[in-house]
């Protein structure tokens, strides 16, 4: 570990040569004059299974007592959904699950008020129709896993799958982690624990233990309004954040942290998500933990749908479980795919260059996908790999 003073701004961490450019660009989020300016954060990305960015700084808190380190967690929002839709691929590789067939082939009581035909592919690509509760559903349900996957399974579809898009913001994770319960007969906060983060070694929670407390950074939320108005948004859209209300503080209880709710409340570093990713950008296997095969990869990145979504308004290019980058927000390569999670925290692999990239903060930004910070760190460190390629 290495100490590097940028402007002003501790970065601790390592930096691959060529890549210095990336501590610079992180070291100005601390120090930029608008909403994004962080208070505590780490970015790291592997290149052909090592790791050549893995860096940190700032506080854990808002009151800067208590400083970020390498092995600091943090919510990641809906980058969980990112790390949900490996864990479910890793049971299409085994041959578990098929992403063609019927949800009810797996969960039969799914099959209820008209859904029997749905796919899993429809249901991991926001098509199934179930973006939110129509049943009123406070907090506390969502810490019960019996009572809101049956809810989901007596529920009848919002419109008819296949139809129409529209984000399942909370209810993707009870769905998706259902399935991996069924097929595995672990809970997906298990399965996560045991078949992926341990062998790996990467730093990963959904479900996080009481022991781990002393490890996480405080959420902050967002110094200017989301941009989602529940009042302003069509019914199925509102009801995925609305029903219950999604708020920036709720990672501070210590019940949604114990919770396992796959959409929304994985706890885990960048250098955590990067290694992960870098394990799928490298064709499924990093130091010799295989995950899945590069068919599989293929099949969890085929995209589903390309309309736009109803609620985020633009087309995600939907896939299994994972967004392709159309928008750009993962660097130049339209191919790359991952997840971002609301604030601006974000995985992704990109297969072509052999590269992962993950950034993790808790300086809440208003948006759920496209933060700055982000999207700068991304393009400025392909800019370094094209650098690198010229002066070969």
């Amino acid at each position: 570990m290495s100490l590097i003073k940028i402007d002003g701004v501790a970065i601790e961490g390592e930096v691959a040569p060529g890549f210095e450019a990336v501590a610079e660009r992180f070291a100005a989020n601390f120090t930029r004059g608008d909403e994004h300016r962080e208070t505590g954060a780490s970015f790291a990305a592997y290149r052909d299974g090592a790791p050549v960015v893995d860096i940190w700084a700032g506080w854990r808190d808002a009151a800067r007592t208590r400083r970020w380190t390498r092995d600091t967690l943090v919510n990641v929002w809906s980058t969980t959904k990112g790390v949900t839709a490996i864990a479910l691929a890793m049971l299409v590789d085994r041959g578990l699950i098929d992403y063609d067939a019927p949800v009810a082939d797996y969960w039969p009581a799914f099959a209820q008020a008209g859904k029997g035909e749905i796919t899993v592919s429809q249901l991991l690509s926001h098509q199934a129709g179930l973006p939110g509760f129509v049943e009123p559903t406070p907090l506390a349900d969502f810490y019960d896993w019996a009572t809101v996957t049956e809810r989901l399974a007596a529920q009848a579809p919002m419109w008819p799958a296949g139809e129409k898009n529209s984000y399942h913001a909370m209810t993707y994770g009870f769905l998706a982690g259902e399935l991996i319960r069924r097929a595995s007969g672990k809970s997906v906060g298990a399965f996560l624990a045991e078949e992926i983060a341990s062998p790996l070694g990467a730093d990963i929670l959904i479900g996080l233990p009481e022991a781990e407390e002393p490890r996480i950074a405080t959420m902050l939320g967002p110094r200017t309004p989301a941009p989602f108005d529940p009042d302003q948004l069509p019914p199925e859209a509102a009801a995925a954040i609305s029903n219950p209300e999604m708020r920036p503080d709720l990672p501070h209880a210590r019940a949604w942290r114990a919770a396992e709710i796959p959409a929304g409340n994985g706890h885990a570093s960048a250098a955590g998500l990067a290694r992960l990713y870098a394990a799928v950008a490298g064709g499924g296997t990093l130091d010799g933990v295989r995950l899945m095969s590069r068919g599989t990869i293929a099949r969890l990145t085929e995209v589903q749908t390309e309309r736009e979504d109803i609620m985020l308004g633009f087309k995600p290019f939907w896939a299994h479980g994972v967004a392709l980058n159309d928008a750009g927000v993962f660097g130049p390569n339209p191919r790359a795919f991952g997840h971002s999670g609301w604030g601006g925290s974000f995985a992704c692999a990109d297969v072509e260059n052999r590269l992962s990239i993950a950034y993790a903060m808790n300086q809440m930004g208003a948006g759920l996908v496209g933060d700055p910070r982000a999207v700068e760190l991304c393009h400025t460190l392909y800019d370094c790999l094209e650098r690198k390629a010229v002066s070969r």
